[in-house]
């Protein structure tokens, strides 16, 4: 059975805007035929225990080989996928020499079907598992030309190279802000190995798959290929600022950024009058983190008054936590008004649990959308309901009728009871 952990900060958004109300903006979505070529690497853990025969009576490097080939016949057209592998070429017992052991074995570019296939043929299990040495010169391999770039790591083991931990390789990526997602599958993981997996894959929002039979391996490397080729909205990296007044300004439009532990950013969004601020935040706990925390969003203005917030808090059950906020603006009968400048402030209480690297920040994903506002929206505590007022005041008002009928009937019987 595949298990897949989906820590995604690419959905961790998605369902922040859904749970506000948004949808995802229509500026930050390109159209299809514009997007650059999307880009895939698989990279192959060919490392000596790779030889192992447990998977479907064949051995590990028998299964990947096969799903390479599937995956490879049914590559989408316009994909430009690549090959690169790990401890596939240096035999020897020195650890320095093996660690730098990665090589990439067919070029990210136009598939050419044979060419690859023919390359892949030739790998034999050999040596080290430099893990952390591969995810960086894949990144590289990756560069340039925009459009959805993924990873897709396949090992049957823990990297072999330490103090270079791949986890840390893969946050330092991810706060690159490159739009970089990691996917890994473990190949009958034991408990260490399927930790390290999840945690390159939490921390570039990527998928984690624990694989035991060749038919999950390439069913699931198929099905990432082909999401690389799906249109995706890509996140623009920015860089929030400590105080308002020097806050980066936003427009409609989905962002990625850092946040260290404990600490707020600011980012400004012109408003103009009529017209409606929805935004959610997203913030992504990559690694342990003590279990209670929370996040908060506000939107202030520039004299630092307070004018929606919106919160949430986790007791470590997801570590994923988002809010979202609304907030209409009035329309002005003055032709000159000139837009609101409006300042979102994100916080978040997350700590670090012990020996904890809090370097670089925590995963943040913000969604901004200006859109134009309801009618009447003058009253931000009133927008919701609109006719709903109507219900609500006939509501009261029955309410109140009922109330005086059933203490004239209770004096009635009341009086009557005396009697008797």
């Amino acid at each position: 059975m595949i298990r897949t952990h989906r820590p995604a900060a690419g959905v961790c958004a998605l369902l922040a805007a859904l749970a506000a109300g948004i949808a995802f903006p229509g500026q930050a979505v390109a159209d299809e035929t514009e997007q650059a070529a999307p880009k895939v690497e698989l990279v192959l853990d060919v490392s000596g225990s790779m030889r192992t025969a447990d998977i479907d009576g064949g051995t590990r490097m028998a299964a990947a080989k096969q799903a390479f080939n599937e995956v490879l016949d049914a590559t989408p057209e316009g994909v430009q996928l690549g090959i690169r592998t790990l401890g596939a070429n240096y035999r020897g017992n020195d650890r320095k020499e093996g660690c730098k052991d990665t090589a990439q074995l067919y070029p990210v570019g136009t598939l050419d079907r044979t060419e690859a296939k023919t390359a892949v043929a030739t790998l034999t299990p050999t040596g080290w598992t430099p893990i952390g040495p591969a995810l960086l010169k894949a990144a590289d391999d990756l560069e340039g030309g925009g459009g959805t770039r993924r990873i897709v790591l396949i090992s049957d083991g823990e990297d072999t190279c330490q103090p270079l931990d791949p986890c840390e390789v893969a946050r330092e990526i991810a706060a690159k802000g490159v739009g970089l997602t990691i996917d890994t599958l473990g190949l009958v993981p034991d408990a260490k190995t399927r930790d390290q997996l999840s945690c390159i894959a939490d921390a570039t929002g990527g998928t984690y798959t624990s694989v035991q039979h060749k038919e999950e391996l390439t069913d699931r490397v198929g099905q990432l290929v082909d999401r690389a080729a799906d249109p995706v909205v890509t996140p623009v990296a920015t860089e929030g600022t400590d105080q308002c007044s020097s806050a980066p300004t936003l427009k409609s439009g989905l962002y990625t950024d850092r946040e260290e532990f404990g600490q707020q950013r600011w980012y400004r969004v012109d408003v103009d009058p009529g017209q409606e601020l929805r935004a959610s935040v997203s913030v992504a706990a990559d690694r342990a983190v003590n279990a209670d925390y929370g996040v908060l969003l506000r939107a202030v203005t520039v004299h630092g008054r307070e004018i929606v917030r919106g919160e949430a808090s986790g007791l470590g059950r997801t570590d994923v936590i988002s809010t979202g906020l609304r907030y209409p603006k009035a329309e002005s009968d003055d032709e000159d008004a000139t837009p609101e400048t409006v300042c979102l402030q994100v916080t978040n209480s997350f700590s670090a649990a012990s020996g904890v690297k809090t370097s670089p920040g925590l995963p943040v994903e913000l969604t901004v959308d200006v859109v134009d506002g309801p009618s009447q929206a003058s009253d931000v505590a009133s927008f919701g309901l609109g006719r709903g007022w109507w219900l609500l005041g006939a509501l009261v008002l029955t309410g109140f009728l009922a109330g005086l009928v059933w203490g004239w009937v209770s004096r009635w019987r009341i009086a009557v009871w005396r009697t008797n």
